[in-house]
């Protein structure tokens, strides 16, 4: 089997908007072992949707589509479908009550224009959209002597997923001559970039491999996905067992957690299982670190009720102020040994305690600092992290890349894994 893959829409013709829904769709098809030969756009014309669908089924065994089924004159992928078969809309109820239901519920009454959205051509299959008003299409195209499925989704990103993942995604696996389940495991790394990760695995990451591992990178986080097929779950998991302890072998402790793991939470759950609190002071990744933190403190405290919290509270300070007089300290606050009175201060006096600390809480109290960007090697500009505790201060520079708001996501993350780092080392 091979798969086609089609974007409509004439906002992605004219470069409005960038298309990541056939990025998304191309890695699921090949982890459902349909490899994408070819990625089409059309703009919103029922001739340009003609040409694209009447291309792809020509070639291909499974067309994926997004866009084109919204309630407007200009939506009309089910046109240009019903058109392709030769065979007339045929409004179907359950669709339509699907639709009036949305909107009833919001209190409000559904326009006359949402009623396309009940519209299938004839013989297609509805596809559930439990997020929104447009149905899916499911349809077999007569292409000579076989048939071409098409599958059509919406354009809005979250819904077209959670369509995949409910309905669409199964529907194709039992297309397969070997029909059975497909699983899906993801390690969370940070430490290290994405080709770096790559290299550090020989020969996980290829084609053809069984089970298949696919890497991708979000804001320096990198997620390594496993993916089995099998008879049941059982033998999915036995498949992916070996490799994920290869992974785990290969990449050490830049290998932080699972599935939705992200590198603040495995932090504060160090920090707790040690027995220890975390406070933070920042001033060159402008409240990141703190936010990070306190999210999943949030998420920590709904997973455990009544657990005391790791995190102790942060605070951002803006680069060339001084609220308060730090000793060893200039006024912007850049430099190692600025940045190390910093965290000596975060440890001391945690912004959501007490003034200051007693003993026993300084004993097992972590503090975390950030410092003001500065000209780094080459003209790059740097950040100094430092993280004090009873054992001593330990800093290091980080050199900021990859555009503004990139940049101090990663330099954020990085502070934070220092923690976890220190930890998994065994400090005292």
């Amino acid at each position: 089997m091979r798969a086609d893959v089609i974007a409509i829409g004439d906002e992605l013709t004219t470069g409005q908007r960038l298309d990541t829904n056939s990025q998304w769709l191309s890695t699921e098809l090949g982890l459902l072992g349909i490899p994408v030969g070819f990625h089409a756009t059309a703009g919103d014309t029922l001739e340009a949707g003609v040409e694209a669908f009447r291309a792809a089924a020509a070639r291909s065994d499974v067309v994926v589509a997004t866009g084109g089924l919204g309630p407007t004159a200009d939506d009309l992928t089910r046109d240009v479908l019903a058109l392709l078969a030769g065979v007339p809309l045929d409004l179907a109820p359950e669709a339509l009550v699907a639709v009036e239901s949305r909107f009833a519920r919001r209190g409000v009454p559904m326009p006359e224009s949402n009623r396309r959205q009940a519209l299938f051509p004839r013989g297609a299959r509805i596809i559930p959209n439990p997020d929104g008003t447009a149905p899916g299409i499911d349809m077999d195209l007569p292409v000579g002597d076989r048939t071409c499925r098409i599958v059509a989704l919406p354009g809005v990103p979250a819904e077209m997923k959670t369509m995949w993942r409910g309905t669409v995604a199964a529907a194709l696996l039992a297309m397969q001559p070997e029909a059975g389940v497909i699983l899906h495991r993801r390690i969370k790394c940070f430490g290290a970039g994405e080709s770096a990760i790559e290299a550090m695995l020989p020969d996980l990451i290829r084609r053809g491999r069984d089970p298949l591992v696919g890497i991708t990178a979000h804001e320096a986080t990198i997620t390594l996905r496993i993916t089995a097929r099998g008879r049941d779950e059982r033998e999915c998991l036995a498949k992916m067992a070996p490799t994920a302890a290869t992974i785990r072998d290969c990449l050490g402790p830049l290998a932080y957690g699972t599935e939705d793991d992200e590198v603040e939470d495995a932090v504060l759950r160090a920090v707790a299982a040690a027995g220890r609190t975390l406070a933070t002071i920042e001033i060159g990744t402008e409240g990141r670190v703190a936010a990070l933190l306190a999210q999943a403190q949030a998420r920590a405290s709904g997973d455990a009720a009544g657990a005391a919290p790791a995190f102790a509270g942060g605070t951002v300070l803006v680069a060339g102020t001084s609220p308060v007089p730090i000793a060893g300290t200039s006024p912007v606050h850049s430099g190692p040994e600025a940045v190390a009175a910093l965290a000596e201060k975060a440890r001391a006096e945690p912004a959501a305690g007490p003034a200051v600390r007693s003993a026993a809480a300084a004993a097992t109290a972590i503090g975390l600092a950030v410092g003001a960007a500065r000209p780094g090697p080459e003209g790059r500009l740097v950040v100094d992290i430092a993280l004090a505790d009873a054992a001593g201060v330990e800093r290091i520079e980080h050199m900021l890349g990859g555009g503004p708001t990139l940049a101090l996501s990663r330099a954020a993350k990085t502070a934070i894994d220092l923690v976890r780092r220190r930890l998994a080392a065994g400090v005292p």
